[in-house]
């Protein structure tokens, strides 16, 4: 689940046609075809945008525009938008792939109990990180940040268990 109350501005992404500019010339230069199943399934996950979404949430909203898809045919595709530089792969809790739309760079706090995720952006701590690069003389071409812990309300949930 997407704290989105916290996320305002944090993961801004490409508009409609970008994504489809971007995919079509990646489609191109690979000389891959657009095919009826990889177009339900990105119109699925464009829809979808802005939250960290399962393979089975993509597959489910693909299937009503086209019920003949299949889990590999969503999985592939949504590798393909990971290649394509559209969409970023995430494993957090449980290991499980979960995808969102690429946008600004932004990092992320999993509650434990409740797996809610809250997107952030924190410029200090951006700093931090490129200065320790520098120190050791590394050159930083990506990186991400998951804290894990409780949110508020499985912490105020665990305070009046124990009240």
């Amino acid at each position: 689940m997407i704290d989105h109350d916290r996320n305002l501005g944090v993961n801004q992404t490409m508009d409609r046609n970008e994504i489809y500019e971007k995919l079509n010339a990646y489609l191109a230069k690979r000389r891959l075809k657009s095919t009826k199943q990889r177009d339900a399934i990105i119109e699925a996950f464009v829809k979808l945008k802005d939250s960290h979404v399962s393979i089975e949430q993509v597959l489910h909203e693909a299937r009503k525009i086209n019920p003949h898809i299949g889990y590999a045919t969503a999985y592939r595709t949504l590798i393909l938008l990971v290649d394509a530089e559209i969409a970023n792969q995430r494993h957090f809790l449980d290991g499980q792939s979960l995808f969102e739309l690429r946008g600004k760079h932004h990092d992320h706090l999993i509650c434990t109990d409740c797996g809610k995720i809250t997107e952030f952006k924190n410029d200090m701590i951006e700093k931090i990180q490129e200065e320790t690069a520098q120190k050791f003389g590394f050159q930083l071409k990506n990186h991400k940040m998951e804290l894990y812990g409780l949110c508020a309300a499985c912490q105020k949930k665990r305070s009046s268990k124990y009240s």
